[in-house]
């Protein structure tokens, strides 16, 4: 396969999502992303595992990172891609092949760009944080992100999104005591008494966050619930698995103090873990960004890896093409009008002040 990053951006992200790149199996995506860079005149590429990042060195004044992921979720049935009229069927057309197809047609169509840049295309975003290329190049090679602002191309819908929702996910435990389920009396079932733990749920009153005018919706769920000996037997554990996703005024550690608040009483082990990040849209380069782009502006309601750009202190937003609310769906689609605009308007933030 060749990419032809200085064509249609529409055709690239059909070329991309008809090559799979499920999480995991980036490899052969990321040596043909490579290859294509290594191409253009003007950037320096440098590789860690399946994540690829290219820079110039042109000695302008600031540094701007356009990043996004080459992963995707499993396949479904929506490989290869198909058309119908201005939508484009497909797993990632929206998250976010259409949007790694603008950030390399931009590199290699952008001849005289106002800031130094810096491309990541990174593997492993849609799994545990562990495994996130992101993550590895920041611990590994953090002055390769190193940057005045950093825009991350996931779907947006073509408006600004600022910062994002931390996550955390817990288990709560109830304990009981066996016994022989025709001799339930000898027992407590653990399974029953998980029903308290749904009632705090069911009741939960999640915040609404206003930052910066970006408004930012709580949620307390339960995600999972496993318990159960056999057949015969009154269970003598239950497990509910708990996500909060709280507004970035919260760190994580005092996300893991409300959820311990909630479930007062109960036994409770955090599982995972991330930071959300503020908005940041008050600050100079964001504030150009957004002049450029003259795009509506809300809150990411997701976790992003803005957060991980924000921890290296790069402020970040969220832009690109497709619809967040059909990621990971079989039916997911990409308008490919909003492709053509998302180039447009980076085209004019990255040449025009």
């Amino acid at each position: 396969m060749t990419l032809d990053l200085a064509g249609d951006p529409i055709a690239l992200t059909t070329t991309l999502v008809d090559f799979p790149s499920v999480s995991g199996t980036e490899k052969p995506l990321a040596d043909e992303v490579e290859v294509a860079l290594r191409a253009l005149d003007g950037f320096g590429v440098d590789r860690d595992g399946d994540t690829i990042v290219a820079r110039t060195d042109l000695g302008k004044s600031h540094r701007i990172v356009l990043a996004g992921h080459l992963d995707t979720v499993p396949i479904v049935g929506n490989v290869p891609s198909r058309r119908d009229g201005d939508l484009l069927y497909g797993c990632g057309t929206s998250d976010m092949k259409s949007g790694v197809a603008v950030l390399l047609h931009l590199a290699a169509t952008v001849e005289d760009p106002v800031f130094d840049l810096t491309l990541v295309l990174y593997d492993n975003e849609e799994v545990e944080a562990v495994r996130n290329g992101l993550g590895r190049v920041g611990r590994n090679h953090p002055e390769w992100l190193a940057a005045d602002f950093a825009v991350l191309l996931e779907p947006t819908g073509g408006t600004v999104e600022g910062g994002c929702q931390g996550t955390l996910r817990a288990r709560v435990t109830t304990h009981g005591k066996r016994a022989h389920s025709a001799r339930s009396w000898f027992g407590v079932n653990a399974i029953h008494a998980a029903a308290s733990v749904l009632d705090r749920l069911t009741t939960y009153e999640a915040r609404t966050v206003d930052i910066d005018g970006c408004v930012y919706r709580e949620g307390l769920n339960a995600v999972g619930i496993e318990g159960g000996v056999a057949g015969n037997v009154i269970p003598d554990r239950c497990d509910v698995v708990v996500n909060y996703r709280f507004a970035p005024d919260r760190s994580e550690a005092d996300a893991e103090r409300h959820v311990r608040e909630v479930f007062d009483g109960f036994d409770v082990e955090v599982t995972d873990s991330a930071p959300g990040a503020l908005p940041g849209l008050n600050s100079p380069a964001a504030e150009s960004f957004i002049a450029a782009l003259e795009a509506p502006v809300q809150a990411k309601l997701g976790w992003t890896d803005v957060a991980r750009f924000a921890t290296l202190g790069v402020p970040a937003v969220n832009f690109g093409p497709g619809d967040p609310g059909l990621a990971h769906q079989a039916g997911e689609y990409v308008d490919v009008r909003q492709i053509t605009d998302a180039a447009a308007a980076l085209r004019r933030y990255l040449t025009a002040h």
